[in-house]
């Protein structure tokens, strides 16, 4: 929609574009980063992956809303993502799986949504640009002070030094038990692939719950500690693994205190699994550096070349640092590399079962490719227990 006229939504960047379209979800007017996200499935799930805090998303797929949404696929209690921008607007939900509708459902959890943009041009501005700082404002009216929203986009510091995940993660310990989804039964309620299930500590700087289940599917019994949690918290539950989760912003803002945990974790020879934010927080733990993406990864078509055995992976991702492969210290691995830039999708330790990757394996949304390493995570705390 490229006038404001009949335009009930507005997008502004920090560089002066202005994009109008039509709103809907809830009224009102955030501030974040503009990513796009390429997945063609899962809109539910990518805006309830806390990795998106102070993101806006831009989906390049144009079907958002048509299958509705259902509990089932929340990886959060909420929707993280702040806002979204899509191509049409979203249609009347047509799936046997749903039980409400996307705009009514955005409408009572306070997210914003744009419809009628032209995502393609939105998406090669990024690409080219990088992630702007916009605002994103929706009004029933239609009365945008557009020179006050440029001014908040400009002024907005960004995601750089910022530690978003003391944000999203859990207040207090818990449990986790429940394993994959499968049809008919749902989710399983129980899984039992060991007499006696490994004891994994997973310490949450924005879990998603599926990951939360490949885990549990592939033999846990999960404790979730807060990201703030110490070495010594977490080897009070006397761990047999443990699992660093995704999560957003700064990976060295969250590294001031969650670095010396892993690094106390790591001295205990306890196998050691992370992933997207977690494997970033492994790589500050040995030593290496992260850096600001120009756009970031996002998406579920992905491709990562696993060094060991030259095969490829199509791979789901979401995250806006990457580990600084140059940094990476002796006794060190690069096990994974992105065949989309060559940036660094995975590492490992020498000698030790202490291993992690860029991308999201568990595949919420995504293709299933790299399930594989949820086994490795188990068969490494079989191999402890055994010796």
């Amino acid at each position: 929609m490229p006038e404001s006229q009949n335009a009930t939504a507005c997008l502004v960047t920090a560089a002066g574009e202005v994009f109008y379209g039509r709103g809907f979800g809830a009224e009102g007017e955030v501030v974040a980063e503009l990513v796009f996200n390429t997945a063609m499935t899962g809109y539910q799930e990518i805006m309830t992956d806390a990795s998106y805090a102070s993101q806006i998303v831009t989906f390049t797929f144009p079907h958002i809303g048509n299958t509705g949404v259902t509990p089932e696929d929340d990886q959060g209690p909420d929707p993280v993502a702040p806002g979204i921008v899509v191509r049409w607007d979203p249609t009347e939900a047509s799936s046997w799986r749903a039980v409400a509708e996307l705009t009514d459902w955005m409408a009572k959890r306070g997210r914003i949504g744009i419809g009628g943009v032209d995502t393609r041009r939105l998406t090669r501005a990024i690409r080219h640009g990088g992630a702007p700082h916009v605002v994103l404002a929706h009004r029933a009216d239609g009365i945008f002070d557009i020179e006050a929203m440029l001014r908040k986009a400009r002024n907005w510091p960004g995601l750089v030094g910022l530690d978003l995940a003391r944000e999203v993660t859990c207040a207090q310990s818990y449990r986790w038990t429940e394993g994959l989804w499968s049809w008919p039964d749902g989710f399983d309620k129980a899984p039992k692939k060991d007499a006696a299930p490994f004891r994994v500590v997973a310490i949450d700087y924005g879990a998603k719950r599926d990951i939360l289940r490949s885990l549990a599917s592939s033999g846990a019994e999960i404790t979730v500690l807060p990201a703030t949690a110490t070495a010594e918290d977490v080897l009070a539950h006397d761990p047999e693994g443990v699992f660093l989760s995704n999560g957003p912003g700064d990976p060295a803002a969250t590294g001031a205190y969650a670095v010396p945990t892993i690094q106390a974790l790591i001295e205990r020879d306890l196998p050691v699994f992370g992933i997207c934010l977690g494997h970033q927080m492994l790589a500050l733990a040995v030593g290496a550096k992260t850096v600001k993406m120009g756009h970031g990864h996002h998406g579920a078509n992905h491709p990562v070349r696993r060094n060991q055995t030259g095969r490829v992976e199509i791979t789901s991702m979401n995250h806006g640092f990457a580990v600084d492969t140059q940094t990476l210290p002796e006794g060190v691995r690069e096990t994974h590399v992105s065949l989309f830039d060559g940036s660094n999708c995975g590492i490992e330790l020498e000698g030790r079962p202490v291993f992690s990757v860029q991308y999201h394996p568990e595949a919420s949304p995504g293709p299933q490719d790299s399930a594989y390493l949820f086994q490795r995570f188990a068969d490494d705390m079989r191999r402890r227990r055994g010796a």
